[in-house]
């Protein structure tokens, strides 16, 4: 599985961004995807994740209530909307893919990431 994620840019505090992880190759609608980001100096963290039918989300609490996610199947495509960002959230944000849903970085395929910036 191939995963391109995109979307990332820079926003002001309180604003908005979706974020895009379009996946090629295998079939994509069998795995799990989870989203993580590595803010400078910092490790990679988990921030959701999505089953493979959708059925099951998971959140960091730490964006409990800014950020949904959800795929699209038609599209090879997971989205991760995130509201209300402040400057906490800048970081590189990655996007990966296995056929066992985790909360850790265990998973077997990796996008490249793509920059958020928050200014104040």
């Amino acid at each position: 599985v191939q995963l391109q994620a995109s979307g990332g840019g820079l926003v002001q505090a309180g604003g908005s961004l979706r974020l895009s992880c379009a996946a090629s190759g295998r079939t994509f609608s069998n795995y799990a995807v989870g989203w993580f980001r590595q803010a400078p100096g910092k490790e990679r963290e988990f921030v959701a994740a999505i089953n493979w039918n959708g059925a099951r989300r998971y959140f960091a609490d730490s964006v409990k209530g800014r950020f949904t996610i959800s795929r699209d199947s038609a599209k090879n495509t997971v989205y991760l909307q995130m509201n209300d960002l402040s400057p906490e959230d800048t970081a590189v944000y990655y996007c990966a893919a296995d056929e066992i849903l985790s909360l850790t970085t265990s998973y077997d395929y990796w996008g490249q990431g793509t920059l958020v910036t928050v200014s104040s």
